[in-house]
């Protein structure tokens, strides 16, 4: 499996607000090259020891795992939830042309 040094960071958001004030953050600081917002994302997780559920928007990430520290920070603060999900998963491959690109607008 080879190795690139690149991430896909799942973050659920409450609102299409919060969703467009965490992307321009993150965008605006250049610690990521592109994000999706999805909207009416269904769902269903344990909360506070009972089964809940929410409709959010899930913003998916595409950045350097290096940035990765950066993001956390950045969504922690900019977030309403006590416990954020940011969810960080490797990249082994894609298109050259691509993962070059994220490379270039990442700045470190």
């Amino acid at each position: 499996m080879e190795k690139t040094g690149y991430i896909v960071v799942l973050i659920t958001a409450s609102s299409e607000e919060e969703a467009q004030k965490i992307s321009q953050v993150l965008l605006e600081k250049r610690r990521v090259a592109c994000v999706n917002v999805v909207p009416k994302v269904k769902s269903q997780f344990w909360w506070q020891g009972k089964i809940d559920n929410a409709e959010e928007f899930l913003l998916i990430i595409k950045t350097k795992s290096s940035a990765l520290s950066d993001v956390i920070k950045l969504v922690k603060t900019n977030h309403s939830y006590t416990v954020p999900e940011i969810i960080a998963l490797p990249v082994v491959g894609g298109n050259e042309d691509y993962l070059d690109w994220i490379g270039r607008e990442v700045m470190e």
